[in-house]
C-alpha cells in the first residue's frame, strides 16, 4: 500500500522543496536555458493566459508562473515579477550535488558555458569533488560529487 501524497517518477514524496526564481522579463528564457540544462518537460502560464489578471501593464508576455520538471527528480520554478512591484533578485546558490558524477559533470558544463567560474570543479579537502559558478541569468550554483575525482 502506498502512503497518501503526490507521486512524482512513480514514487511518493510527502514533502518536496523546489527553488521559485523571480526575474524581470528573463524567465521564459532562463526556464529554456536551464531546460537545455537539465533537459525535461517545461511549462510556462503567461500573465494573458490567465483570465482576469490585469495585462495593461506590459506584462502580458511574461511569466507568471513556470515549471521545469527536469530529469533525475530535478524541479525548478521560475516567474517574472510584474513591472508595478519591486524585483530583488536572487541573493543565495542553488546546490547539486549526488553521486552521479557524469550527469553532474554535465550540469555543471552547461551552466558555466556561458556563466563565470567562482571555484572550479576540482577535489575538496572533505573528498568530494566540488565547484562554484554563476550562470548566465546571474544565478550561483555550487555542485558536489560525492566520492572524490573519478
Amino acid at each position: 500500500m502506498q502512503a497518501p501524497g503526490p507521486a512524482r517518477h512513480n514514487r511518493v514524496v510527502a514533502v518536496t522543496m523546489n527553488p521559485y526564481l523571480s526575474f524581470r522579463g528573463e524567465a521564459a528564457d532562463a526556464l529554456s536555458f536551464y531546460r537545455s540544462v537539465f533537459g525535461g518537460e517545461l511549462s510556462i502560464t503567461r500573465f494573458a493566459d490567465v483570465p482576469g489578471v490585469p495585462t495593461d501593464t506590459g506584462d502580458a508576455n511574461n511569466v507568471m508562473h513556470g515549471q521545469l520538471d527536469g530529469d533525475h527528480g530535478i524541479v525548478l520554478m521560475c516567474a517574472d515579477v510584474p513591472a508595478d512591484m519591486e524585483h530583488t533578485p536572487f541573493n543565495g546558490s542553488l546546490s547539486l550535488s549526488g553521486d552521479d558524477a557524469a550527469t553532474l559533470r554535465g550540469y555543471w558544463e552547461k551552466l558555466v558555458a556561458e556563466g563565470t567560474i567562482t571555484e572550479p570543479l576540482v577535489e575538496a579537502p572533505w573528498g568530494d569533488t566540488f565547484g562554484m559558478c554563476v550562470d548566465r541569468f546571474g544565478i550561483a550554483w555550487m555542485v558536489n560529487i560525492a566520492g572524490g575525482s573519478e
